[in-house]
């Protein structure tokens, strides 16, 4: 076992810009969000959610790292900017920080690069994001 004093954490960190497109007319916000790829969702304080005037639209169940769980608000939507990506969704309000989960980071074609410490726009698709999808059949 590796004494703490001797643990290499590793924190991914990203810019972004949130806005809330139903109002235009607030200035967006600049956080810097920890991505957390054991995330799911968007995390954000209550202070960015009330900044956004982001508005509940449900009550969701989470379970918390240490195994907890406890009922947050999830509100939205929430307009995600990223260097040259953009993502729309939810988001939980929960935390002290901006949390980046696995949804927006697929929604917007980032990757964590651990060796570079950061997140990046998806190298193989740097000029739009890009997402696989499964085709629907008709069924006649």
């Amino acid at each position: 076992m590796i004494p703490a004093s001797q643990q290499i954490e590793y924190f991914f960190y990203a810019m972004l810009t949130l806005r809330n497109p139903r109002h235009p007319e607030l200035p967006p916000v600049e956080v810097e969000a920890l991505a957390d790829t054991g995330s799911v969702h968007l995390c954000l304080p209550q202070s960015v959610a009330e900044a956004l005037r982001l508005e509940e639209q449900d009550r969701q169940s989470v379970t918390i790292a240490d195994g907890s769980r406890r009922t947050v608000s999830y509100v939205g939507p929430v307009e995600m900017r990223f260097e040259n990506r953009v993502g729309f969704g939810g988001a939980l309000v929960m935390g002290d920080q901006v949390l980046l989960g696995a949804l927006p980071l697929a929604d917007m074609d980032l990757v964590v690069i651990p060796r570079e410490r950061r997140v990046a726009v998806n190298p193989n698709s740097p000029d739009m994001a890009s997402s696989i999808v499964k085709a629907a059949r008709s069924h006649s």
